[in-house]
């Protein structure tokens, strides 16, 4: 038995008996379930720093079983502006869901830096009020690195048949080899081709800082959602 103090981010609550809840939690360390007792009582001093579209410091008690038990929850961060709109409320949630989904019994640390950066991210566009413009360069720069992250990062050195991908030609997306395939009518371009390249080697705040992102992602969107239905 031992105990373990680490950042969280919460993934799922689940109302657990008259004033408990079971937790999902994302960590460093990977996804860990835990039990959040008397949680839901006024007085609880565990309530504040359980909250959705938050950052906290935590410290679980962990025994033999697979459910810990939550003993201090401290805010770090809550990125209020989310819980405020309704569309980046359901992206978070399919963020969480499909976070969940993957970090199911693997260990990946950089999924915790992932989830942090998006957080921040469409909680900032909102205080800016660029989220029309700026929400879907955030959708396609998570879109390519939850894939990458995953291992299965997106080819963008070399077209289906094996040969560099150069500036002066265009490209579509095939979708059976999981490439982008030389066309001359298709709509990728050099531009695209880059932006894509700094997505997946940069954080997403250097990616909204990019002058033209929004109308190159616009036109990526179907290729973002193809990378991630595999």
């Amino acid at each position: 038995m031992d105990n373990v103090k680490t950042k969280a981010i919460v993934l799922r609550r689940t109302n657990y008996g008259e004033a408990d809840r079971i937790l999902n939690i994302l960590t460093p360390m990977g996804k860990m379930s835990v039990m959040a007792k008397g949680v839901r009582k006024t007085q609880s001093k565990l309530a504040g720093g359980i909250e959705l579209f938050c950052v906290s410091d935590v410290v679980v008690h962990r025994g033999k079983g697979d459910l810990g038990v939550l003993t201090s929850a401290r805010l770090v961060e809550f990125y209020s502006e989310i819980m405020k709109d309704l569309a980046a409320m359901e992206f978070m949630g399919g963020v969480m869901k499909e976070m969940s989904r993957r970090a199911e019994g693997v260990d990946v640390p950089e999924y915790f830096d992932l989830v942090w950066q998006v957080l921040a991210g469409v909680d900032g566009i909102l205080k800016t009020g660029e989220k029309s413009a700026k929400l879907p360069v955030v959708m396609a720069w998570w879109g390519l690195n939850v894939v990458r992250a995953s291992g299965e990062e997106m080819n963008l050195r070399t077209d289906v048949l094996g040969d560099k991908l150069v500036e002066n030609k265009k490209y579509g997306w095939d979708g059976q080899a999981q490439a982008l395939k030389e066309y001359e009518r298709g709509e990728i371009s050099a531009e695209h081709i880059k932006l894509m390249r700094l997505m997946v080697s940069s954080p997403l705040k250097l990616v909204l800082n990019v002058k033209g992102a929004e109308k190159l992602v616009n036109e990526l969107s179907y290729v973002v959602k193809a990378v991630n239905r595999n």
